[in-house]
């Protein structure tokens, strides 16, 4: 027993797997595949694509934003448990990382339900507030881009969101480093402070997890 998280080591972490992780074989191959690639750590852990999922399912989402694509796995993941309306809005900037995606959307089957928008994030999020009217017209959102402009996508994505809607954020722990009030770097220091934002904002209810590199989850009042 422990009132505290416990330390997953590497022998819990395979045993957690082991007795918890029921992943398509699709999704197994993508990883896989991405495991081999240069950037392979930018992929999310596959319980962290089975827990959000599970989030989906439970909340019944049908219109999903995600920012930050790479190769996939996450809308990959989530897309196959949409109901048959379900949306998935993805943007991302690279058309070499999103083509793997591409690919591994169409072999699943779910490549319809993705709307992949090749922009900077920022623009695409503005276009969706002033010209395509979107607000409060997601249900879940991800963000999982670059780090430093995590403030700028979380305000609007809050105004894209229902009221009720749930927005994720990766790599909020960043190894622990925003942790380290002696440690600096333009990237910690922003996840320092949006992580301080959130906790303080009254807009929202707030869970900070530690599964893979910190996942907060933040529901929109």
């Amino acid at each position: 027993m422990s009132r505290t998280t416990l330390n997953i080591t590497e022998s819990v972490y395979d045993y957690l797997l082991s007795v918890s992780l029921r992943e398509a074989g699709v999704l197994r191959e993508l990883r896989e595949e991405t495991a081999s690639h240069p950037h392979a750590n930018m992929q999310i852990a596959p319980e962290q694509g089975q827990f959000m999922q599970m989030l989906a399912r439970l909340i019944g989402a049908e219109n999903i934003l995600e920012i930050g694509v790479f190769t996939g796995y996450s809308s990959l993941a989530v897309a196959l448990v949409l109901p048959e309306n379900g949306r998935i809005l993805a943007c991302d900037i690279s058309e070499e990382y999103t083509a793997i995606a591409q690919r591994y959307w169409k072999k699943a089957g779910v490549a319809d339900k993705v709307d992949l928008r090749l922009a900077p994030a920022l623009e695409t999020l503005d276009h969706l507030l002033k010209t395509e009217h979107a607000a409060e017209t997601f249900d879940m959102a991800f963000i999982d881009a670059d780090k430093e402009s995590y403030l700028q996508y979380y305000e609007r994505t809050l105004k894209l969101l229902r009221s009720g809607g749930l927005l994720l954020v990766d790599n909020v722990l960043w190894s622990g480093l925003p942790a380290d009030p002696e440690h600096h770097d333009a990237t910690t220091d922003a996840l320092r402070a949006f992580n301080i934002l959130l906790y303080q904002d009254e807009r929202i209810d707030l869970s900070m997890l530690p599964i893979a590199d910190g996942l907060t989850l933040a529901r929109k009042r």
